[in-house]
């Protein structure tokens, strides 16, 4: 189970966490929750140790994470296959094309990157994220920019390739509770001292 007890971290004069606590149970589904500006991608940003809390302890997490971020941060010169080939073992390079398949990608396995739409690109991030071999999944709203059609696939995607991993998924959207099978929601609010809050 991964811990966060007591964060804080402030920009300069702005606080955006305060004394903050959640627990992520291990195996489970979690949403992560929030109006802009609560602090969801900071506390994914301390979380991958890309921060440090002002005060506060974060326990439990793995050594190797597979990360969605809000900016797909694919590597324009690569092809789509060439971007996955970069996260996957030789094992599960034999079943590139078909999980792209799955996500509607499959007749563009040789597109660059930089010639990819958003809707396209959020697609491969998300595959590169699920497909590496990581105990912890982390992603930061999947589902934008796709529309319904490839939501669902993505949707799919993500509960196919699961594989009992642990999940933490920052949305906009509860129904992403009923399609993801979300266990729990941590809640984020701005300006709130205390913001622990865990929906079973």
């Amino acid at each position: 189970m991964i811990e966060c007890r007591g964060i804080s971290k402030s920009f300069e004069e702005k606080r955006v966490l305060s004394d903050f606590s959640c627990s992520i149970p291990d195996g489970e589904v979690t949403l992560l929750m929030g109006p802009s500006g609560s602090g969801k991608t900071t506390l994914l940003s301390l979380l991958l140790r890309e921060l440090t809390p002002d005060s506060g302890t974060i326990s439990g997490m793995p050594a190797r994470v597979g990360v969605a971020f809000q900016q797909d941060l694919l590597c324009p010169r690569l092809s789509v296959a060439d971007n996955l080939r970069l996260v996957l073992g030789k094992a599960a390079q034999a079943d590139l094309l078909s999980a792209l398949a799955e996500l509607g990608l499959e007749q563009d396995a040789d597109t660059r990157a930089a010639d990819l739409s958003g809707g396209m690109a959020r697609r491969v991030s998300l595959a590169r994220a699920v497909l590496f071999d990581a105990p912890l999944l982390l992603l930061d709203e999947p589902f934008r920019g796709l529309d319904e059609k490839n939501r669902d696939r993505a949707v799919a995607f993500i509960l196919a390739h699961r594989k009992g991993r642990t999940l933490l998924c920052v949305t906009h959207d509860p129904e992403d509770k009923e399609r993801l099978g979300a266990s729990g929601v941590i809640c984020l609010s701005p300006l709130s001292p205390d913001r622990e809050a865990v929906e079973d």
